[in-house]
């Protein structure tokens, strides 16, 4: 089934939100949506994702990490380095294969994570204190929806067509 993905409709809009969404990704990347006090800009986007995933799914090799954060294994090698070096991720053998490594959050990896997540939390709490909770839902769940849509789309190789 193919869908039509010309812009249609208000351009004006579209031109909008494109431009919303450059200046957001340069912000978000100035700024690094660190959190705040002590902890701002503390822990770099990349190790913040790797421990929030090795938090929600548990214990896993290099390449299941890298399958579900989608980037290539050579990357999480390299991002997780110094993760170990610091303490904040230990490298186990695998439960059934002692030969293959397991990636895990340390006690001091959960405790990081967790100050981090709670200065961002702050953050986010601040940037957004006029807004209604309903606003707040509704923003996450858009913007939930198109990183999703954006993942989906990197996950798919771009086909041209000569039409």
């Amino acid at each position: 089934m193919s869908m039509d993905m010309s812009p249609v409709g208000d351009t004006g809009l579209l031109d909008t939100l494109q431009h919303e969404v450059a200046l957001f990704a340069r912000r978000a990347e100035q700024t690094r949506l660190g959190g705040v006090g002590q902890v701002r800009n503390s822990m770099d986007r990349a190790a913040y994702l790797l421990l929030n995933r090795l938090h929600k799914e548990g214990p896993m090799g290099v390449k299941a990490l890298a399958a579900s954060m989608g980037i290539d294994s050579s990357t999480v090698t390299r991002q997780v380095a110094p993760l170990v070096d610091t303490g904040l991720v230990k490298r186990t053998s695998h439960p059934e294969d002692g030969r293959a490594v397991v990636l895990q959050l340390s006690p001091r990896g959960q405790a990081r994570l967790e100050e981090v997540r709670s200065s961002r939390r702050q953050l986010m709490a601040e940037l957004t204190h006029d807004w209604d909770p309903e606003e707040r839902e509704a923003f996450c769940s858009l913007l939930t929806r198109f990183n999703s849509a954006l993942s989906a789309r990197m996950a798919v190789p771009e086909t041209h067509s000569g039409s």
